[in-house]
């Protein structure tokens, strides 16, 4: 049977992610962030973990290229894929908050809002009944409502430093996010013994604490 395949997010994520799987008792290559290689296999295991891009880890689940994906809640809402959504890692916590100006509260008008995750913006001001104008950007959100490009941003926040540094205020905090275990709705029915043993070692881990430290 072929090796049980996980998509990792690179970044941060992926950093925390392997360390998990170590604490979870996984023998992984020491080469995982110093190689060029994008996919890495277990020593003892059945299992191997591939790096892709965040926003490319449901795809990658949804389609059955891997069976496993670790990331963000935030692109799990943006991505709207159709997953099984398993276990909440704990780690890599964060909030989508809506933000701006002092002064400039959130208005039942019309407004522009900048944001890197567009389709979320917009369920969430359609749910509400809220007319406005979604600004996709992918660089410095704060820097819309700074040069009048929109009113209001809705992003991740962890500490809000970056939004007080350039004089913003939190409006509102949406939702709290932090990295998930998903998993593959074919895979879940095929392989669900393997897959449960994973979801079982790492939910313990995680249960336990301290992998982080």
């Amino acid at each position: 049977m072929k090796r049980m395949r996980i998509a990792l997010a690179k970044g941060r994520l992926a950093e925390k992610s392997v360390n998990l799987f170590i604490e979870a008792g996984y023998q992984l290559p020491d080469d995982i962030f110093t190689s060029r290689k994008l996919i890495f296999q277990a020593v003892d295991d059945e299992l191997e973990l591939i790096l892709v891009k965040a926003a490319d880890v449901p795809c990658y689940v949804e389609y059955g290229a891997a069976d496993m994906g670790i990331v963000g809640k935030d692109t799990l809402l943006e991505a709207g894929r159709s997953l099984y959504e398993v276990l909440d890692l704990n780690f890599g916590r964060c909030k989508f908050a809506l933000a701006g100006p002092p002064g400039r509260e959130e208005s039942p008008g019309y407004q522009r809002i900048a944001t890197k995750y567009p389709n979320f913006a917009r369920e969430y001001f359609n749910e509400k009944g809220q007319p406005i104008e979604i600004i996709q950007l992918t660089g410095s959100i704060e820097l819309a409502p700074l040069t009048g490009l929109a009113e209001l941003i809705l992003d991740i926040v962890e500490s809000g430093r970056t939004l007080r540094e350039n004089g913003l205020v939190i409006y509102q905090e949406i939702c709290s996010l932090s990295a998930r275990l998903v998993v593959n709705r074919v895979s879940m029915k095929t392989r669900r013994r393997e897959i449960n043993e994973v979801i079982g070692r790492l939910r313990d881990r995680v249960e336990r604490g301290g992998f982080l430290c």
